[in-house]
């Protein structure tokens, strides 16, 4: 938290960190001024620090919208949340491309020193028009963030900038940036008496005990004090239609004693039993139905075939029976002849 000269302080501290850190791969001397870029480029080495927009910080904007309470009276400080953005150019003898040196020099520096230095920050609250700046005590600390801008956005950053010709530049964002409402709030009342008391129930000033929930005529005690139901033994044979409708059936009526919520689940499964029984039932009708059909029509084509060679059939049964009789005539004849 800090106070109206925050925005002031981060400016001039940036100047300072880029300025502290030009060495050593510049080894000339350099100019780092807080101003916007001049409408013409200077020819000495030159650096300039330009605060071209202040904005909201999307993040924090909403964090203190209950500030005071429903009587107006101030309940904590208010604080607005602000990023600031940074347009830092170079000037210098372009022969020897003094302006790209010096860029590279800042983007090396706010790469390795994103965060801005306490140290620095107190350096800068010594200028006269910075005295009373409080950002070195606030526990938000300032970190810079290059800012990516294409053609269109830059024509018109530096469009911005009247009769300025455009110099080699690069963009920065200073987040994060909180200025503090400058009037205090009441600090709340203490505790002067604290009133605790431990009293069992039944004693003079202590609460009633709660009473327990009145049961429903006919139900049961609750089924958490109920005890658990022993597992059925698992069948060695499958059950049939009628077994299972029964002992549905059977359920159903032992559930009349049971409370209301366990009689409604055995009435359901009741049904769902007989549903089920009712639906085998069903199939197997169609089932016997379908082989009878079969049956039927297998029968039809197996008569169809028999009625076909009526004639044959006879004409080969009568010469079997022919031959029997001979053979059997000629059997006793020759048991005659052995006897005689």
């Amino acid at each position: 938290m800090s106070n109206a000269l925050a925005v002031a302080t981060v400016t001039q501290a940036l100047a300072l960190l880029i300025e502290h850190n030009l060495h050593p791969e510049i080894d000339m001397a350099v100019s780092v001024e807080t101003r916007k870029p001049p409408a013409e480029p200077a020819l000495d080495p030159t650096i300039t620090v330009f605060c071209y927009q202040v904005t909201h910080n999307p993040s924090m904007r909403n964090n203190d919208l209950v500030t005071r309470a429903a009587d107006g009276t101030l309940l904590k400080r208010p604080a607005a949340a602000i990023d600031l953005h940074y347009l830092i150019s170079a000037y210098g003898e372009e022969t020897e491309l003094v302006g790209q040196r010096l860029i590279g020099s800042v983007v090396r520096t706010l790469h390795e020193i994103p965060v801005l230095p306490k140290e620095l920050i107190e350096e800068a609250c010594r200028r006269p028009y910075l005295v009373g700046s409080d950002l070195a005590e606030s526990l938000q600390r300032v970190r810079f963030t290059p800012t990516q801008m294409d053609v269109d956005e830059t024509s018109k950053l530096w469009g911005m900038l009247h009769n300025t010709p455009y110099s080699l530049s690069v963009v920065y964002q200073a987040s994060l940036v909180l200025l503090d409402g400058h009037e205090k709030p009441l600090p709340a009342k203490p505790v002067r008496k604290p009133d605790v008391r431990v009293l069992p129930f039944g004693a003079p000033g202590a609460p009633e005990r709660p009473s327990a929930q009145p049961e429903a005529a006919g139900d049961a005690p609750a089924a958490e004090n109920a005890p658990a139901e022993t597992t059925p033994p698992v069948e060695t044979t499958p059950p049939t239609d009628a077994s299972r409708t029964g002992a549905a059936r059977a359920e159903a009526s032992g559930a009349a004693k049971k409370p209301a919520a366990e009689r409604t689940a055995a009435v359901e499964r009741t049904a769902a039993v007989e549903r089920t029984a009712a639906a085998e039932q069903t199939t197997a009708a169609e089932q016997t139905t379908a082989v009878e059909r079969t049956a039927a029509a297998k029968k039809a084509a197996g008569g169809a075939k028999s009625g076909a060679s009526p004639a044959r059939s006879r004409t080969r049964t009568r010469p079997r029976k022919a031959t029997g009789d001979s053979g059997t005539t000629g059997g006793a004849d020759k048991d005659q002849g052995k006897e005689g």
